[in-house]
């Protein structure tokens, strides 16, 4: 999957790259003319094409390589090999960080300053290397062996329990029978969500069964280990949800670029960073903090307390969401400065006036959110893969990119309702064009509010769940 995201991801490049071509684009237009040519069917072609590869091989690349990357670490169930697994989630997440930063900096000056097609052609040659670099040392890569799809084997646990639904399941030992696969190490399914264990009841071996031993139906008749992954997913789906609202804080870089465009953004007299710059504060703060986490916090608290040491996954995750909470706290904070600063030196009606206020005030936002970030994101990709069955690697690895999608809609949910509740005949909503006359601050607090409500549930969520299998390990 990876070798072909590579392969999908390079063709998508070399397309993208060969629209910077003059024959594969429309002429430069000038905005006051009216005689501007638009693109071809063929020139808009190779675009979407360019487009449609990126996105497959994304696909591929994203739901495979964290997960593959952690099959290389082993699947020994200690202490060491937990903190092995620490650092390699933090530093994948950390690198991935860093190259965002670069693609954001590096790669956009370029294409701003010498040309897109050399802009373009930078990150074909990367992937190029990567690609390259990718199958040379595939020999020596561990490789599990594919599976049956995961989505059949959770559908048929479903399927199962309704069709055996009539089936009475008692506490106390009884002569029912649990299907179970030779060699597994569940042998009777866990009592929570009961439901379901009626999935893997042998009702008559002599109709259930086939003469190997095999269910003769297993739209009837599941393995105890089908049963319990699908309560594993069932099980994690709450924490995943508090990890999803959290992301709502991270979806509002574009009311945050606004702000920045208003203030003073200059570090000396000629240097002044660019606004749609300050979001990348939140993915350098992450790299920053990868490393001093595991190459000087972990290892020096661990040498001063004589043992391994650190912080166990729902500890990180529960740290991140809180961050996440305070930092809209000095978002808040720090809008309603520009407000009244806004409105004190003459400029309620115009959102785009500069003003005597330095940009740095929103620096506490952006190094609280990479640190939530840091915390949660890594601690929520490590959770999913340590406590989803090794079949469901895969989606372990795409839970949290998943929760960040749902956050973005979340958000325009939210700020649609903002708007229209707080709007009024002779009154701006809180979120209105114009900054200024709006009341953006009041929307942080809500967020603000909200993202303690959601520490509250996860805390629940995670009281609830129980210990985590890496708690285990830390408590032998």
């Amino acid at each position: 999957m990876i070798g072909f995201g590579c392969m999908a991801s390079l063709l998508g490049m070399v397309l993208l790259w060969l629209t910077t071509f003059p024959e594969a684009r429309p002429p430069p237009c000038v905005q006051s003319s009216y005689n501007c040519k638009s693109a071809t069917t063929l020139q808009l072609l190779l675009l979407y094409t360019a487009f449609c590869f990126l996105a497959i091989g994304a696909g591929g690349i994203r739901s495979s390589s964290l997960a593959f990357g952690a099959d290389q670490l082993g699947t020994s169930n200690s202490l060491k090999h937990a903190r092995i697994r620490e650092s390699f989630f933090s530093w994948y997440y950390g690198i991935v960080a860093a190259s965002v930063f670069l693609g954001m900096t590096f790669v956009v000056y370029i294409q701003d300053n010498v040309g897109w097609m050399v802009g373009f052609g930078v990150p074909v040659v990367l992937m190029i290397l990567s690609s390259l670099s990718f199958f040379v040392a595939s020999p020596s890569y561990v490789k599990s062996k594919p599976r049956a799809s995961w989505i059949t084997g959770l559908a048929q646990v479903v399927v199962g329990s309704i069709r055996n639904r009539r089936i009475k399941l008692s506490s106390q030992a009884t002569d029912k029978v649990d299907y179970h696969t030779k060699g597994s190490m569940l042998l009777v399914p866990s009592e929570k969500l009961r439901f379901l264990n009626k999935a893997c009841i042998i009702r008559n071996p002599q109709e259930d069964l086939t003469p190997d031993g095999k269910a003769s139906n297993p739209w009837s008749l599941c393995t105890v280990d089908q049963v319990e992954d699908l309560k594993a997913l069932i099980k994690v789906i709450p924490i995943w949800s508090a990890g999803m609202l959290k992301s709502v804080n991270v979806s509002q870089s574009s009311f945050l670029i606004l702000q920045a465009s208003t203030m003073n953004r200059h570090i000396t007299s000629k240097f002044e960073v660019p606004a749609a710059s300050f979001p990348s504060i939140v993915v350098l703060v992450i790299t920053t903090w990868v490393v001093l986490y595991d190459r000087i916090i972990i290892p020096l608290v661990s040498k001063v307390k004589g043992k391994i040491v650190c912080l166990n996954l729902k500890q990180r995750m529960g740290i991140g969401i809180l961050l996440s909470t305070i930092s809209m706290a000095a978002l808040a904070i720090a809008e309603s400065f520009r407000r009244e600063t806004a409105i004190k030196e003459g400029f309620p009606e115009d959102p785009h006036a500069q003003l005597h206020i330095s940009a740095m005030w929103l620096l506490p936002y952006f190094v609280l959110s990479g640190l939530a970030e840091a915390f949660n994101a890594i601690g929520q990709n490590e959770f999913f893969y340590t406590e989803l069955p090794k079949s469901m690697s895969s989606v372990a690895s795409t839970l949290q990119g998943l929760g960040l999608s749902a956050a973005s809609l979340v958000s325009s949910f939210i700020v649609s309702a903002v708007r229209d509740f707080t709007k009024g005949e002779a009154q701006e909503s809180w979120v209105s064009s114009n900054i200024n006359k709006g009341h953006y601050d009041y929307y942080y607090w809500l967020l603000t509010i909200l993202s303690f409500v959601n520490f509250i549930y996860y805390l629940v969520c995670s009281l609830s769940y129980g210990p985590c299998r890496e708690e285990k390990w830390f408590n032998r």
